[in-house]
This record gives structure tokens, sequence and C-alpha cells, in this order.
């Protein structure tokens, strides 16, 4: 029922797209995603080599036949990323979409990708932002509110007003994305003018996510109120989930503590270590207030499918009124 610009635009059967997630996007996870009808996308910034993101490149596409993506991170790294490397294995290996965020996503870089025919999307936080990156050429555009769970800006803007905003302002078609875990967010979304739209919260509770089941059942029983913004010190502000790590976070940012100080418990080591091995107090992970709305764990393909039933049920109802 939901066909729209970003449906052909992906090659996808749901406006949906499976947000990338630092240490937990891999190959496995994003081909169940891909494989429910939405868009997987891959997180390349978690292999260090080139070989490393050519593997699991691979073992994506022996995982589906379906489309799938790639986030590059134009972010600041304590591990500096040769995204050319990247892109090489990209173009090389027919990966069909792209996604950048953080900064603009440079000209050159997106003229790399167009001409080896990959649709291309970047993730914003402000219209500005969104204007500026289709000025550079890109497909589509992700606005991401201050609801959801990650990098979600200095501005406060929240999904329900970006959205309206940015499909005002925009040409190419919007994605929507910070709070929507269900199907009445997905038919909310496309109402407000989006056409398409990203979660990635919601499928931290799926059995296929590669995190301990202690997360996973320390996040089924967290509400709306159990999220906190970080890092704003270093204006890179996140929105996590309210563990000892990130309230460890937050103290330390209120003291003005050293920058070294502030990474350590932030850095991907706790992160990796909490996931791997269920201490659900460990590291600092992404999360939307949206994990109020969330209290199974189920499929992914379960999932994407109770969203779009749930979002067409919605547009049912609302029709007969």
């Amino acid at each position: 029922m939901f066909k729209t610009r970003v449906t052909e635009l992906l090659g996808v059967e749901y406006p949906i797209v499976g947000g990338c997630m630092m240490h937990i996007s891999g190959p496995e996870f994003v081909a169940a995603i891909s494989n429910a009808g939405a868009l997987g996308m891959m997180a390349s910034a978690m292999f260090p080599s080139q070989e490393e993101f050519r593997r699991a490149v691979r073992r994506v596409k022996s995982l589906t036949d379906k489309p799938f993506g790639v986030n590059l991170s134009l972010f600041p790294a304590l591990r500096p990323i040769d995204n050319d490397l990247y892109v090489e294995v990209i173009l090389e290996e027919g990966v069909p979409v792209v996604e950048t965020s953080g900064h603009r996503p440079p000209e050159t870089l997106l003229a790399r990708l167009k001409s080896g025919g990959v649709k291309t999307m970047h993730k914003c936080v402000s219209v500005r932002h969104a204007v500026s990156a289709q000025r550079a050429g890109v497909d589509a555009v992700t606005v991401f509110g201050s609801e959801g769970g990650g990098h979600i800006g200095e501005l406060g803007l929240t999904t329900f007003v970006l959205v309206p905003r940015a499909a005002d302002a925009l040409d190419i078609p919007v994605l929507a994305a910070g709070g929507i875990a269900d199907g009445r967010g997905l038919l909310a979304a496309l109402a407000l003018g989006a056409e398409g739209v990203t979660i990635g919260t919601r499928l931290l509770l799926t059995e296929e996510c590669p995190i301990h089941p202690n997360v996973k059942r320390a996040l089924a029983a967290a509400t709306e109120l159990d999220t906190v913004p970080v890092l704003g010190s270093l204006h890179n502000t996140l929105r996590a989930w309210k563990n000892e790590a990130a309230l460890k976070v937050v103290e330390l940012e209120a003291r003005q503590a050293e920058l070294g100080e502030i990474l350590s418990v932030v850095a991907g080591t706790a992160t990796k270590r909490m996931l791997a091995g269920g201490d659900v107090e460990a590291g600092v992970i992404a999360c939307s207030q949206s994990i109020g709305l969330v209290g199974e764990i189920r499929p992914v393909a379960e999932v994407i499918a109770g969203l779009v039933h749930e979002a067409e049920e919605g547009l049912r109802r609302l029709s007969a009124e």
C-alpha cells in the first residue's frame, strides 16, 4: 500500500530503512532487515581495514538478494577514517545505496558514487543542512529529530517539526527519523510529508540484533524517560540509554572534566564489552525516547511487517471516520 519515491529509489518493498548502529549493524543483521522488505544499512566504520569491509559486504550479498546500503561516517573520529577506501569496495562490489552522516558530503565523493550507479542519502538534523545536501547532489535526505537515539545535533528540533519543514523545502524525497518505533509513527511521518522512515531503537529488540540478551531485557523494561543527551559539552550531542555509564558522562561534563576522562567512558571498547558480554552498565549505547513504545523481542520480519500492518490499519480507520 505504501509505495513512494523512497521505495522506488531504493528498490524496497516498504518505505523503511534500518538505522545504521555502530558495533551492531553488521552483515547478518543488515541482511535480516533487507530480507524483511526494508533496507538494511551497514556501518562501514565497524571495519578497520578495507579487506574486512569487503568481506562484510560479500557476506551481506551471500545472505540476501535484496537491496542493502552502507553508511559512511563523516563525523570526527578518534580513528581516522579514509572513506575513499570504503568507496572503492562499494563500487567494486555493487552496493546499491550509500548513506552519509555527519558533515556535508563532499561533492566529489557523491559524484564518484553516482557515476557508479549508487543511490545516495544524507542524514540531517536541520532543514538548512538538508537543503545543503540536496544542493550537493544527494538523491534523498533523512531528517533526524531530537527524540532519536544517536547523534541528534545541537538544535533540539523534533521530528514532528523537521519533517513537514523539510518536505516543504526540498524537491528530493525526505525520510523521517527519531522516535519512530511502530505503525503509528510510520503513518504519522507519511502524513507529515515524509516518503519513508528510518528506525533504529525498535530493531535493537529483535531476535537477530547481535547484542547480549541482558541488554535486550534491560531495554525492554525501559520507558520514554530512560534516555539522556550526552556529549553536549563536545558539541556532539548523542541521545543514549540512561545507564550508569551515560550518567557518569553527564556528571563528568557537569564538572568540566578533561576530554580524555569523558572519552574513556564513551569509548567503543566499553560499549562493545557491554553489547557482547552483557554488563548493562559498562558502556554508552544510543537509544531513542521511542524505547518506551517497545516491550517485546521479536524477529525482524515480524517487526517490519507489524509496522506496515499497523499503519495500514490506522489509515483504514481514519478513512472510515
